[in-house]
Parts: C-alpha cells; sequence; structure tokens
C-alpha cells in the first residue's frame, strides 16, 4: 500500500479533513519564508488534532539545532524532514527518523545522494525550484534509478490527474502533496485531498490486479 502524505497544512479544518481523507501523514512546515509556514507552537496545536496511526512531520529548510529542537519539544514524535543543504550528522543528531529530500535534475545523482544519507529513513524525491519545494512542479520521473537502496517518497508537482501515473512508474513506497491539494498557498481543498487519496488507492488496486 502507497502511503500518502499531505503537506504544508496551516488550518486546524485541513487537518481534520486530511485525515479524513486518509493521509497517513501530515507535513507542518516549519521554515519561515515558505507560505505555508507555521511556528513550532502551531505545529504543536495542528499535530495533537492527530489521532494515532497519522504521523506528524516538521519539515526544516537549513534550520538551526536550535530551531529543530524547538520543533521536537511541541512534537515529540514528529518524523523529521530536512528540505535545504543539511549535512548527513546535522540529520541524524536529533534521534529521530527523518526523510531527506532529494531535488532531481538532469546530472544530478542520486545513488550518491542516497550513499551520502545512509540514516535516512526514505528519500523525498521533489522537483529543482527556485527556492525549496511547494513549487507545483514535477520532474522528469525517468531520472530515478531502478536499484535506490532506500525507500522513496514522490512529490513535486503532484496533484489528483497524475498521481496514479506517478505511482504506476516509480512505485514508491509513499507519495507527498502540498499544492495539489490547494485552494491557495497553505489552504487545502478537502475535495482535492479526498479525491487524491482516491487516486492513489486505484493505483494500488491496479498494480495488485497486475501481480495477481
Amino acid at each position: 500500500m502507497t502511503r500518502i502524505k499531505i503537506c504544508g497544512l496551516t488550518r486546524e479544518a485541513d487537518v481534520d479533513d486530511a485525515v479524513a481523507a486518509g493521509a497517513d501523514a501530515v507535513g507542518l512546515v516549519l521554515y519561515a519564508k515558505s507560505p505555508r509556514a507555521v511556528t513550532a507552537a502551531r505545529a504543536g496545536e495542528l499535530a495533537r488534532r492527530l489521532p494515532p496511526f497519522v504521523t506528524p512531520v516538521l519539515l526544516f529548510v537549513n534550520a538551526s539545532a536550535q530551531e529543530v529542537r524547538a520543533g521536537l519539544e511541541e512534537v515529540p514524535m514528529a518524523l523529521l524532514q530536512f528540505h535545504g543543504d543539511e549535512l548527513a550528522d546535522d540529520c541524524a543528531s536529533f534521534g529521530r527518523p527523518f526523510l531527506r529530500a532529494a531535488r532531481m535534475a538532469p546530472g544530478f545523482d542520486l545513488l550518491d545522494f542516497a550513499a551520502r544519507h545512509p540514516q535516512a529513513a526514505a528519500l523525498l524525491l521533489d522537483a529543482h525550484v527556485e527556492g525549496y519545494g511547494g513549487g507545483g512542479k514535477a520532474f522528469d520521473w525517468s531520472l530515478i534509478p531502478a536499484n535506490v537502496p532506500r525507500p522513496l517518497v514522490l512529490s513535486g508537482g503532484l496533484n489528483p490527474a497524475n498521481v496514479i501515473d506517478g505511482i504506476l512508474h516509480v512505485r514508491p513506497w509513499a507519495v507527498d502533496v502540498s499544492s495539489g491539494v490547494e485552494a491557495a498557498k497553505g489552504i487545502k481543498d478537502a475535495a482535492l485531498m479526498h479525491r487524491f487519496c482516491e487516486a492513489v488507492r486505484e493505483a494500488d488496486a491496479r498494480m495488485a490486479d497486475a501481480i495477481s
């Protein structure tokens, strides 16, 4: 089953709607330059709405150790996501499982990147855009080598219309969506979140049928 992460939530109603739609994880952006940014305290408020087995993910971009620890004080059981230029040892220094974002572009060596981040729980593959993610841009999925020795989280420009193709092509462990289920930046659309999750389940059903 392909796991689903919905990222960039800023409102209680959106957290509740993401859970109702079937999200396995929700992403809370602790990066002040993002239009989807929340404070550590706000992240804690939103994360406390989550039921058991829905994972809060704290997203950081080149944050200080103090900023990461402040987020973990508010959301102590969070999965961490590092989306900037962080070094492998820094990502691993907080004693929490983490995702490491890779910004995919022609010439980018994902296998070398994976080797340099051996402690990452998974690699999140996003498009290389100005800034750090959330640009709603897809990348060329053929850039992904077949033998990456880490679970992959497919991100970058996913939406209800293309996520089936993405899953069937990449076979990721999880998918991550933000702008593809929004009415405006930081404001999620409940109907789009439901359609996205339904599309992921349809892709899973197609893969199961192909195997059986």
